[in-house]
Order: structure tokens, then sequence, then C-alpha cells
């Protein structure tokens, strides 16, 4: 997925998002069903859209729920060494 189309469909309502997610798994799983069938022509398509329907997950999620600060990044500092004087 591109990262123009990324950020469209990030920007989308979690309504929007949640079809998109159905239509998405329904997709999944039809792609499934004929590749246990008969091998797919692009098998990678498979693990292409589980990532799609990961990433609509999460930015339903993080619809959900935007008052969650996003984690800081670690220091490497020592917290208990007190500086020399």
């Amino acid at each position: 997925m591109k990262s123009k189309d990324k950020e469209n469909l990030r920007n989308h309502s979690a309504a929007e998002l949640q079809a998109e997610l159905t239509q998405t798994k329904e997709k999944m799983f039809r792609l499934k069903f004929k590749h246990s069938v008969a091998p797919a022509k692009n098998p990678l398509e498979v693990r292409n859209l589980r990532r799609h329907v990961a990433r609509l997950e999460t930015w339903i999620q993080q619809k959900a729920t935007p008052a969650a600060e996003p984690p800081r990044a670690r220091s490497n500092a020592n917290p208990k060494a007190a500086p020399k004087s």
C-alpha cells in the first residue's frame, strides 16, 4: 500500500474504516479459500491483506481512544546516578 493511500485511509472516520475492514476481511477469506483449492496467482496478497487488516484495526483503535499519549522514547541515562560536583 502506498503512503498516500495510507494517509488518505487514516483520515477516514471510524465508521468508514470499519466498513473497509469488513470488506478487506471478506476479500481475505475468499482469497484464502481459493488458495486452499488451487494455488493463487499471487500468494503474497494474503500477507498484504493480513497486514492491511492489522493497520485498519490499529487506526480504528486509535480513533476510539484519542486521549492516549504516544509512548515516550526511553533515555539511556541512569536516573540513580547523581551528577558529581
